[in-house]
């Protein structure tokens, strides 16, 4: 059995399929978010080096002792902190059964809110 999110990737990488003779590109965005635990992470020390359309790295966490749904955001393999945890049940179900996942820089701003300093998208190619 596939999983939806397979399943809502093939629909779109046949409708929009136009040329058979080259391999299709889709990119699905599954959601967009602000970064949780900015401050909790490396975030604040790479902040100058970051890009918007930087890739980003999701891992589960599934032994959290703070959530069991816990998805790490990471760049270049500094954590910078989570996915929130209101929009992690969907990505930690996906991933545990093997979708590959990617995120992106998406946003950047030089709030005055943590919180709202990082936004992200993730994705499915």
């Amino acid at each position: 059995m596939r999983s939806a999110l397979s399943v809502l990737l093939l629909v779109a990488l046949s409708a929009n399929a136009q040329d058979l003779s080259r391999q299709p590109s889709v990119r699905l965005v599954v959601q967009s978010s602000a970064l949780a635990g900015y401050r909790y992470g490396e975030a604040a020390a790479v902040w100058p080096l970051l890009q918007p359309g930087d890739a980003l790295e999701l891992v589960r966490e599934p032994d959290n002792p703070h959530d069991a749904n816990a998805v790490r955001v990471q760049w270049r393999g500094r954590k910078l902190g989570y996915v929130p945890r209101a929009q992690n049940g969907a990505l930690a179900w996906a991933m545990d059964r093997g979708e590959t996942l990617r995120a992106r820089v998406s946003r950047l701003s030089e709030h005055p809110n943590p919180r709202k300093r990082i936004e992200f998208e993730v994705y499915l190619e």
